[in-house]
């Protein structure tokens, strides 16, 4: 998908926070310098302090799964193309690129002189090395579904990296980024995990769990002039109470801001809006009686007030869904769909008989303890479907649990979670396709969005590539595969004395261009 060639442009979030900041033991690196936008860093502390929710899942690119790993080791590693904020790609460790007239062969020409983090080269060797462990060549563990309709991967020479597929894939090139593909050395193989070496602007120093990820510029970085800070620390607190306070106590530069909690740190910092670009959803394992059966899930649908949770969890800051795209991808978002099921207790009560169920049921919703929404949510849920008759019991564990149990065992009932923006509506939608083992936690089969999935990648239409996006959400909503509550926004504060960092349609704390000034 090119956004270009659409409004959704327009809606994506270009964002750039004031942020000041102090190192952890609270002394100050002074640098004087001049950004190319003219602003003075002389005698300012070049280090920054990130709050986020909770530990990466993995240090490992090919193995992280969580958007909340994205975050942050984003920094580390890059792919053959990078991300724009506006949704686009452009050319990453690849400096150019051309695609075949028949759409199966992409030649790309890689960057010279570009280094990994502990002084090597880079490679074809390692290009190669870092698609083999993907598709799970030479004996090794497949860690992505992106590149089954890969034939062939070639270097003819030292400077040349050839890819072919089998068919037409449209939307090819957002696989090959650092969320889906990054590159990394062969020499590393093994030691991924602890000691993450990429080509990013900054490198790995340290992780303790349960308390930071720190990281140091790469003085040896290929683009010229970036990064600017010395050190990214990225502290870990779910609490989002206790990280207002660490933000008043200037223990942290940037966090999100508790949408109730607004009002108090407005004037004295930075606030800014960014929509989440993601889908909030309660949704149900549709192997497990009574969610294999789609008029319980729609009696579900109609019972949910997306209204109360807008107002109480989000205090409005949210706009509400009605499948499993956001309006922030522009037109491939299918509009109406979330009027489909107006709350209507009485027409839910009707569904749950005819689906045998007259006297409703009892069930578990598990959550997440890494974001108090989660469980907020599911205390409006629990009190919506008592109206008709369906106890449900809370379950909250933590986020390692949840990933392990949940996401990757679907050991579970019912569950909240908000599913990450992606770059392309393939990427957005691609979860419910029925072979997507790796994301398909819904257990969600259908015949006829598992075909649209497929034959919208061999369309170059964007045009015809939006109906089939249409149909596909339609079905989600029809099969009634989760509750669709909203795309809330996020409130970032911000000291004011940082400029530069920019906003994704998905979740990335992009630290290259960011910096301190007076």
């Amino acid at each position: 998908m090119n956004l270009k060639n659409s409004g959704v442009i327009l809606l994506m979030f270009m964002m750039v926070f004031i942020i000041s900041a102090c190192s952890s033991d609270g002394e100050k690196v002074s640098t004087s310098s001049n950004s190319p936008n003219g602003q003075t860093t002389a005698d300012v502390p070049q280090e920054i302090v990130v709050r986020v929710n909770d530990d990466p899942d993995f240090l490992d690119p090919h193995k992280a799964t969580a958007s909340i790993s994205y975050q942050m080791i984003m920094n580390l590693f890059e792919g053959l193309m990078a991300p724009e904020t506006n949704g686009s790609l452009k050319e990453g460790l690849a400096e150019s690129y051309e695609v075949s007239e028949d759409g199966l062969t992409y030649t790309f020409k890689i960057r010279q002189g570009v280094k990994f983090h502990n002084g090597d080269d880079l490679t074809m060797d390692d290009i190669q090395y870092s698609f083999d462990r993907l598709m799970g060549k030479n004996g090794g563990e497949k860690m992505s579904n992106n590149f089954d309709n890969v034939a062939s991967t070639e270097a003819p020479d030292a400077s040349t990296f050839v890819i072919k597929l089998k068919e037409p894939n449209s939307n090819f090139l957002y696989s090959l980024t650092a969320r889906q593909s990054a590159i990394i050395p062969k020499s590393n193989d093994g030691k991924h995990n602890e000691n993450p070496i990429g080509t990013g602007p900054f490198a790995f120093v340290k992780y303790a769990p349960g308390t930071n990820l720190e990281l140091k510029k790469n003085d040896n970085y290929w683009q010229e002039g970036l990064p600017y800070l010395n050190k990214v620390t990225f502290t870990f607190q779910s609490d989002d109470q206790a990280a207002i306070m660490s933000l008043m106590a200037n223990e942290v530069d940037l966090t999100s801001v508790p949408w109730h909690r607004v009002s108090e740190v407005e004037g004295g910092y930075n606030l800014t809006h960014q929509n989440n670009n993601s889908s909030l959803i309660i949704t149900f394992n549709e192997t497990k009686a009574p969610f294999d059966n789609v008029k319980v899930r729609q009696a579900i649908n109609y019972a949910i007030s997306k209204s109360d949770i807008i107002d109480s969890v989000f205090a409005g800051y949210a706009v509400p869904l009605g499948s499993n795209m956001s309006p922030a991808m522009g037109d491939f978002q299918k509009k109406g769909l979330e009027s489909m099921y107006k709350r209507d207790i009485e027409k839910a009560k009707a569904l749950l008989a005819e689906a045998g169920y007259p006297d409703g049921f009892k069930t578990k919703i598990t959550v997440s303890s890494h974001n108090d929404m989660y469980s907020n949510i599911a205390q409006i849920a629990v009190a919506n479907l008592q109206e008709i008759g369906i106890d449900v019991e809370i379950e909250v564990v933590e986020w390692g649990i949840w990933l392990d149990r949940v996401y990757f065992g679907r050991d579970y009932e019912m569950t909240t979670i908000d599913l990450t923006g992606r770059a392309s509506a393939y990427e957005v939608l691609n979860d419910y396709i029925s072979t997507n083992d790796s994301e398909n936690f819904f257990l969600f089969k259908n015949d006829e969005y598992d075909k649209i999935m497929t034959d919208v990648l061999k369309e170059t239409d964007q045009a015809k590539q939006i109906e089939y996006y249409h149909r596909a959400q339609e079905i989600l909503a029809e099969q009634a595969t989760a509750v669709y509550i909203a795309d809330y926004q996020i409130v970032w504060g911000a000291d004011k004395q940082v400029t530069g960092l920019k906003s994704y349609p998905f979740w990335f704390h992009d630290m290259s261009e960011v910096q301190f000034s007076n």
